[in-house]
C-alpha cells in the first residue's frame, strides 16, 4: 500500500482550479525521514522565513487578532494535499490512521494561537500540545482571556469551566490559527484546513462500513471533491444541488436511526418478539440507507451525475383561464414598421381567418409576452435578434410562434443560470424559432410535465440540449439541435418522445436514453423516424441502463424475446395527430440504415424485456404469483425506421453500463 509522500508542495503555484492532472499510477512512497522536513514548499517552511498564506480579518470582536486565510484553496491544491500527503492509496478504515500520520509530520506541537470557534462562542486559545491520534490539541485560555459568545449566560467562566470538562482538549476542525508573518505556521494553518474541509465535506459517517477492498481516494474523496467545487463554480443545475443535499441529509439521518437501533439490540441478550421486530426494522432501515447511497453515488460521479433525474418547477401553477375568459394574441417586435404589420394583420392577424375579433397586446420582449400569457394566448415573434435574460417558465398551454424562418427569429440567452426554457404545460407549441444558448447549467429547453410540440425550429446549444423528463412528452418536428456538450436529446423513463425529420449533429452524444432510474417508473415511449443523427462525438443513440444481476438466468432467452419485440414494432399506437405525418414513410430503407435502426430496437428491445423479467421476479419475491404483463410489456420504441446515422464519432449505437 502507497503512503503518503513527503511534505513538499501542498499547493501548486500552477494551480488553475479547473481540473486535476491524470492520477499517476499507485506507487510505494519510501518511508517517511526527518530529513523529509527540508523539502520545499509553496506555503513557507523552516528554512524559507516569511509566509505565502494570506490574511483574514475574524468576523466579530474587532480585538482578535488576524488569522490564516485557507478556506479559498483551489481545487487543485485540495486535491493534491489529498492525492499525495494524506490518503494516499489508503482504505476506508485506514484514513483516521493515515490521517494522524500526516499531521504528526507536518503540525507543529505548540507554541501558537488559535481562534476557537463553536456555534456558540469564539475564544482565543493558546496550543500547549497536540494529539494526532484523536485529532485534538491540548490549549489554555490566553492572557488576558479574548472571548465573544452570541448566548448572554456564556460568559468568560464558562469557558474555562468548559474547558476543564474537555481536558483542555479541543478538536482541531474547532481552531482557526492566528496569522503570523514568519511562515513557521504556515504548514500547520494549511494542515488543519484539510483536516477541517475532509470532515465537513468528504467523509460520511458511513464510510468506513463501506467495502474496503478499493482505493478510498478515488472511490469516495475524489468524485465528492470535483462536486463540491462544481457546485460552488455553478455548473451543477441549482435543482440537483437541492436533491443532493436533501438526499445527503435523509441518508445522514437514517443512518442514525440504524445505529441507534443495533446498538440496541447489540446490548440485548433476548431472543424475544420485540428483538425480531427490531431486526426487520433494522433491514428495512438498511435498504432505505442503500438506495439513497445510489443515488448519492450517481451525483458524486461526474459520469453520471447528469443521468439522474429530477423534478423541478413541479410547484409551477398554471394561471389557467384569464378571469375575462378572452384569449389574447400577443405580438412581439423590437420596432414595428408599417410593412410588418400589413404583413401581419393579412397573415395572422386577419379576422376572417379567426372568425372573431382578435384582442392583441404589443411587446418588445418575448420573455415578457410569455410571462402576460394566459391559458390559450399565442404569441407571435417578428422577425429580429431578442437578447434575454431569464428563463422562460411556461406553464400554460399556449403558442409561441416565429413569423418567418428560424434563422431570422433568435432568442438568445444573456447572463449565467440553470436553464433558458421550461415547459410544464399540458399542450405547449413552439414554431419558427431559433434558440441561443449562452453559458449555462442545463439544457436549452427542458420539458417537466405535460406535451410541448416544438417545430420547424433551430436549437444552438450548449450544455445539454432537450431534456424530456419522467412523465412529459415531447414531439419534435422538422428542426435543427446541434452543439450541446452533453446529449442532443435526454430521455427519461416514463416520458414519450417522437422525433420526426430533425437533424441531431455536432453533440457529445446524438439521443441519450435513460432507462434505469427506479423501479416503478414504466420505459420511455419513443418513435424516431426520418432523422438525420450525424457528426456527434460519441454514438448516435445511446442507452444508460445498470448491469443485470445475476438472478436473471436465461439471458438468450431474453435477447430472443428483445428480438421479437423488436420485430413486432408498428405505428398503431402512434397519436392520431401524427399517424399522417408518419404514413410517407412506409417504404423501403436503405441497407445500411435499416441495419442501424434494427441494431437499436434490438437491443432496447431486449434491454425492455430483461426489465420485464426482473420485475416478475420482485413480485413473485413479494408473494404476488401471477405478475401483470400489462406493467411492461410496452416496449420502448413505438417506430424506428429511415433514421440515418453518419460520421459518428463511435458508431450509432452503443450501451453505457454503471
Amino acid at each position: 500500500m502507497r503512503r503518503p509522500n513527503d511534505l513538499g508542495g501542498l499547493g501548486s503555484p500552477a494551480a488553475t482550479g479547473a481540473a486535476a492532472p491524470p492520477r499517476p499510477a499507485p506507487r510505494r512512497a519510501a518511508h517517511w525521514t526527518p530529513e523529509h522536513d527540508d523539502a520545499c514548499s509553496d506555503y513557507g517552511s523552516r528554512d524559507k522565513p516569511g509566509t505565502a498564506l494570506g490574511r483574514t480579518v475574524p468576523d466579530g470582536n474587532v480585538l482578535f487578532p488576524d488569522i490564516f486565510q485557507t478556506d479559498n484553496l483551489l481545487f487543485y491544491e485540495r486535491f493534491k494535499a489529498y492525492q499525495d500527503y494524506i490518503l494516499a492509496d489508503c482504505k476506508a478504515s485506514e484514513v483516521k490512521e493515515f490521517t494522524s500520520e500526516y499531521l504528526e509530520k507536518v503540525l507543529e506541537p505548540s507554541g501558537w494561537q488559535a481562534i476557537w470557534r463553536t456555534n456558540v462562542f469564539e475564544v482565543l486559545v493558546e496550543v500547549v500540545d497536540v494529539e494526532c491520534s484523536v485529532l485534538k490539541a491540548v490549549v489554555r485560555c490566553s492572557e488576558p482571556l479574548l472571548c465573544e459568545s452570541r448566548v448572554s449566560t456564556f460568559t468568560s467562566e464558562s469557558v474555562r469551566e468548559l474547558l476543564e470538562l474537555k481536558e483542555h482538549q479541543i478538536p482541531l476542525q474547532e481552531l482557526w490559527v492566528v496569522y503570523d508573518e514568519s511562515g513557521e505556521f504556515d504548514q500547520t494553518a494549511l494542515a488543519i484546513e484539510h483536516v477541517r474541509f475532509f470532515y465537513k465535506c468528504i467523509w460520511r459517517t458511513w464510510d468506513e462500513e463501506e467495502e474496503d477492498d478499493f482505493d478510498y481516494f478515488v472511490r469516495c474523496v475524489e468524485p465528492r471533491l470535483r462536486l463540491h467545487y462544481d457546485i460552488l463554480e455553478h455548473r451543477v443545475p441549482s435543482g440537483l444541488v437541492t436533491d443532493y443535499q436533501n438526499l445527503l441529509s435523509q441518508c445522514e439521518d437514517l443512518y442514525k436511526k440504524f445505529l441507534d437501533l443495533r446498538s440496541s439490540m447489540s446490548s440485548s441478550d433476548s431472543d424475544s418478539e420485540i428483538e425480531n421486530v427490531s431486526m426487520v426494522e433494522g433491514l428495512k432501515l438498511y435498504e432505505k440507507i442503500e438506495h439513497l447511497k445510489q443515488k448519492l453515488k450517481l451525483i458524486e460521479n461526474p459520469l453520471l451525475r447528469y443521468v439522474f433525474g429530477y423534478q423541478k418547477y413541479s410547484g409551477l401553477q398554471a394561471k389557467g383561464l384569464r378571469p375575462t375568459g378572452a384569449k389574447i394574441t400577443h405580438v412581439v417586435a423590437s420596432t414595428m414598421m408599417a410593412g410588418l404589420l400589413q404583413s401581419l394583420i393579412r397573415d395572422k392577424l386577419c379576422p376572417e381567418s379567426h372568425g372573431e375579433e382578435l384582442e392583441i397586446q404589443f411587446h418588445s420582449d418575448p420573455l415578457a409576452a410569455v410571462n402576460a400569457c394566459y391559458e390559450g394566448d399565442t404569441v407571435i415573434i417578428c422577425p429580429g435578434r431578442y437578447v434575454v435574460d431569464g428563463v422562460f417558465c411556461i406553464a400554460d398551454s399556449i403558442e409561441l410562434e416565429g413569423y418567418g424562418l428560424p434563422d431570422d427569429i433568435v432568442i438568445e440567452k444573456q447572463g449565467r443560470g440553470d436553464n433558458f426554457v421550461d415547459c410544464t404545460g399540458a399542450n405547449i407549441k413552439i414554431s419558427n424559432l431559433k434558440l441561443v444558448q449562452h453559458d449555462a447549467v442545463e439544457g436549452v429547453l427542458n420539458v417537466h410535465h405535460g406535451k410541448t410540440t416544438l417545430e420547424n425550429c433551430v436549437l444552438q446549444c450548449e450544455t445539454t440540449g432537450i431534456t424530456v423528463r419522467t412523465a412529459a412528452e415531447l414531439v419534435m418536428k422538422k428542426s435543427d439541435l446541434y452543439g450541446a456538450k452533453g446529449a442532443g436529446v435526454e430521455i427519461y423513463p416514463g416520458s414519450m418522445c417522437t422525433l420526426l425529420d430533425n437533424g441531431i449533429h455536432h453533440c457529445k452524444e446524438g439521443i441519450l436514453i435513460k432507462n434505469f432510474l427506479d423501479e416503478n417508473y414504466d420505459i420511455p415511449k419513443i418513435t424516431m423516424v426520418n432523422n438525420m443523427i450525424h457528426n456527434n462525438e460519441g454514438y448516435g443513440v445511446v442507452l444508460v441502463k445498470p448491469t443485470i444481476p445475476s438472478d436473471v438466468k436465461d439471458i438468450s432467452a431474453v435477447k430472443r424475446e428483445g428480438i421479437a419485440c423488436a420485430e413486432a414494432l408498428g405505428h398503431e399506437e402512434l397519436p392520431e395527430c401524427i399517424t399522417a405525418d408518419l404514413e410517407r414513410y412506409e417504404q423501403a430503407v436503405i441497407a445500411e440504415q435499416a441495419e442501424s435502426n434494427y441494431e437499436i430496437a434490438n437491443e432496447l428491445g431486449a434491454t425492455s424485456a430483461k426489465k420485464s423479467q426482473m420485475h416478475k421476479k420482485r413480485l413473485s419475491e413479494l408473494g404476488i404469483t401471477e405478475a401483470d404483463d400489462n406493467l411492461m410489456s410496452q416496449e420502448m420504441f413505438v417506430s424506428i425506421v429511415d433514421n440515418q446515422f453518419k460520421w459518428n464519432g463511435k458508431g450509432s449505437f452503443g450501451t453505457f453500463l454503471f
